[in-house]
């Protein structure tokens, strides 16, 4: 039996850090992980998935190169140059967690292997039984099946298997309008492949305003994306070589490729949680307080399989809060975080607090300022129009309350916002700030000034 500081099951963006961090500050750590170092972000989340993107958007921005006045030809996509960048990019930031696990030297040490819990604080990894002082689970979250007739008798596709195609298919149908269903949906269309899009609910991002989200779906249909909304999938099955999905109206779609993007499962069912004592919801994730604390005394938990929000940086941040918890810092908590996010489809869909919805639902008295983002001066010169800028102020604060941003650089551009909320700014120093023009930035402000309240007189 080992009995190091620390036990750490999980290589992801929370912890992998949290381990060289820890060993770094003299704790004696055991890292664990059974499959690639860097966990979901570095393997089949962020890092390929954009690099994936940008090779479908450069084939896109040769494809309407004539609409500014450059005729470029038609984008001769080689998938096989696609997918072997994509993979080295990949190894490129494997090599990187790799790199730092070894330079924390000898008080941290790599344990390859699946770990099981065997007591509420005591975990075996193959031959190799552990008895920490402290445990922390970061074994992240997977692809979710969805429990439809005939789904397990075809080849269905998943987003890291989507993103090892060497062909372009004829037609890519996808189960799914999410984050991953939309991004690898337009991806694909931009390589060439017929698409369609189907949704159960009745938008894409269907967490989002609907106009936010028509704004994506107006962009989806102008790119020939093929939308199928409020439809659920009853059946698929293989027919002459195709995919074939039965919608619940009768209607059915016929593919050469089907790709499942239909949500994400924590990886805790052979974790032994029964074993340990840990407590999980009713979708598997361990319950956590905003400390980080599970059911079990000295056990904690971070990332994906929280069911907090399952987005790296959102990870990484635990990673830091934890660590400077375990270090003695009791201030330190989850609770009142600001979290944006972004998908990375084109126009990128990105947003930080309330959104409209939340806003009347918690029954807060608020104004909403919008603006096309057409109407901003570089948007409009670069010919990237598509999308709004959405802006949900408090009525009588005139604290940010959220924001959505539908467009170019919206990933960026979000972080205004996120700013002024921590820094408990009103609108009015967005209003009072000079933007550089011409720079998508101005929108904001552009935005907030079509409330009668900011507007010049």
């Amino acid at each position: 039996m080992h009995h190091p500081d620390v036990l750490i099951i999980g290589s992801g963006q929370a912890g992998a850090p949290l381990s060289w961090r820890l060993a770094r500050n003299g704790r004696r750590v055991v890292l664990v992980e059974r499959a690639h170092l860097g966990g979901t972000c570095v393997n089949v989340g962020c890092t390929p998935t954009k690099a994936f993107l940008a090779s479908a958007e450069a084939a896109h921005r040769i494809r309407r190169a004539p609409d500014l006045g450059v005729n470029a030809g038609a984008p001769d996509v080689d998938m096989d140059a696609v997918v072997a960048r994509k993979r080295d990019i990949v190894e490129t930031w494997r090599s990187g967690v790799a790199d730092n696990i070894e330079e924390a030297g000898d008080a941290l040490r790599l344990v390859r292997g699946h770990a099981v819990f065997t007591g509420p604080r005591t975990v075996r990894v193959g031959d190799e039984a552990f008895s920490p002082d402290v445990v922390i689970v970061n074994v992240g979250a997977r692809p979710a099946v969805p429990p439809i007739d005939g789904l397990d008798s075809v080849d269905f596709l998943d987003n890291a298997s989507a993103m090892e195609l060497t062909e372009v298919p004829d037609h890519l149908v996808v189960l799914g309008g999410g984050y991953i269903g939309c991004e690898l949906g337009q991806a694909f269309r931009r390589f060439g492949a017929d698409v369609t899009i189907l949704e159960a609910g009745p938008h894409l991002m269907g967490r989002e305003d609907a106009d936010v989200s028509e704004a994506l779906e107006e962009a989806f249909r102008e790119e020939g994306v093929r939308l199928r909304l409020g439809r659920t999938a009853t059946s698929v099955r293989r027919e002459g070589g195709r995919i074939r999905v039965v919608l619940d109206d009768g209607e059915e779609v016929d593919g050469s490729h089907l790709l499942v993007a239909t949500g994400r499962r924590p990886n805790t069912d052979d974790l032994g949680c029964e074993a340990a004592g840990l407590e999980r919801d009713e979708r598997g994730h361990l319950v956590v307080d905003d400390h980080y604390r599970t059911s079990v005394d000295g056990v904690y938990a971070l990332g994906d399989c929280t069911g907090g929000p399952q987005f790296t940086h959102a990870s990484w941040d635990d990673h830091r809060i934890l660590f400077q918890l375990l270090e003695g810092d009791e201030r330190r908590t989850r609770a009142g975080r600001v979290v944006p996010y972004s998908s990375f489809t084109d126009p990128q869909v990105a947003r930080v607090g309330l959104s409209q919805r939340e806003a009347e639902d918690a029954g807060l008295p608020h104004e909403v300022a919008t603006l096309p983002f057409g109407r901003i001066a570089r948007a409009y010169e670069t010919g990237r129009t598509a999308g709004l800028v959405k802006v949900v102020i408090h009525a009588e604060s005139e604290r940010i309350l959220g924001a959505a941003v539908v467009g170019a650089e919206a990933a960026e551009l979000i972080t205004v916002f996120e700013m002024m909320m921590l820094a408990d700014a009103p609108a009015s120093v967005l209003v009072d700030a000079q933007m550089i023009h011409p720079a998508f930035v101005e929108g904001l402000q552009s935005a907030v000034m079509t409330l009668p309240r900011y507007a010049l007189s």
